[in-house]
């Protein structure tokens, strides 16, 4: 096996990632103080078509030079937005058309392996800080709790590596 270069990766434009069909799917990122963790959000967001990053509370916004570093220009591919109150944003996607589901352990969670997302509708997926996770009163608007089996002795993900997680998922289930 050959390692290939960057000029055999087939790489599209911003202009073509925009025009093309996205995943029926946005991520929101509630609270997210990790400019890194932000960034890679971005960076899986693109490389799985993600529709839409949602940016919520004191989750920072680009363009910023922290944010760059991890997200390597996907913040010009993808489309984001700033809303200041999560549960806002819950409701008018809701109203929307949304199923919107939290990424939390919680009672009555769904475990991602049994997840089966329905083809015809579109889904949110919110992301919680990386300490309190996210917040009680957004679960209680939630549609679900979605929760990615583990089974070591931490049962704790970095955010962004558990983003990265559920958006492939979703993208291998809905694809």
């Amino acid at each position: 096996m050959k390692v290939k270069k960057i000029t055999e990766l087939n790489r599209i434009s911003v202009d073509e990632f925009k025009a093309k069909e996205k995943l029926p799917l946005a991520i929101i990122l509630d609270n997210v103080r990790s400019l890194n963790n932000i960034g890679s959000v971005f960076r899986s967001s693109d490389a799985f078509l993600v529709e839409h990053i949602y940016l919520c509370g004191i989750t920072a916004t680009p363009p910023n030079p922290e944010i760059h570093k991890t997200a390597l220009g996907a913040e010009d591919s993808v489309g984001w937005s700033y809303v200041e109150d999560t549960k806002s944003l819950v409701g008018q996607l809701k109203q929307n058309g949304y199923t919107v589901c939290a990424l939390e352990q919680a009672q009555g969670s769904i475990m991602l392996d049994k997840l089966a997302p329905d083809k015809s509708k579109k889904y949110a997926v919110i992301l919680g800080n990386e300490v309190k996770g996210v917040q009680q009163d957004v679960v209680d608007m939630c549609d679900c709790c979605i929760e990615i089996p583990q089974f070591g002795t931490k049962h704790s993900l970095n955010v962004s590596v558990a983003g990265g997680i559920v958006i492939w998922d979703f993208f291998c289930k809905l694809t």
